[in-house]
């Protein structure tokens, strides 16, 4: 069950923390860079939670991969948004413990495969 992997709930932490410091964004970001940010984090998430649904090895391994993609560019506009001065940190130690996580359910899916083929 997705909801039991680690990468998942640390995902589901990063979202709240990315929507909380968006609360305090200038009102002229709500339809860019917040906006940006709240669906890229969501999007990390959900394709765990959609990977883990589907039925074989390859599938569940595109959508961890696409959301490996939306937690880097959340990370591109989390930096973007330090550099304007809208944050005081960029969530970098947040973003990276999810890749890692991330990057080691890759993996191990993958050896999955590996194992099923044979």
């Amino acid at each position: 069950m997705f909801k039991d992997l680690k990468v998942y709930n640390s995902a589901m932490d990063l979202c709240v923390s990315v929507y909380k410091i968006t609360d305090s964004f200038p009102g002229h970001e709500l339809f860019g860079l917040v906006s940006q940010m709240r669906r890229a984090v969501v999007s990390v998430s959900s394709n765990i939670a959609e990977g883990a649904g589907r039925g074989s090895y390859r599938e569940q391994i595109r959508f961890y991969y696409i959301a490996r993609g939306s937690l880097a560019e959340l990370e591109t506009q989390l930096e973007i948004s330090f550099r304007l001065g809208y944050v005081d940190c960029r969530l970098h130690n947040e973003t990276r413990f999810v890749y890692r996580l991330l990057n080691g359910l890759i993996n191990s899916t993958k050896k999955m495969m590996l194992v099923d083929s044979t």
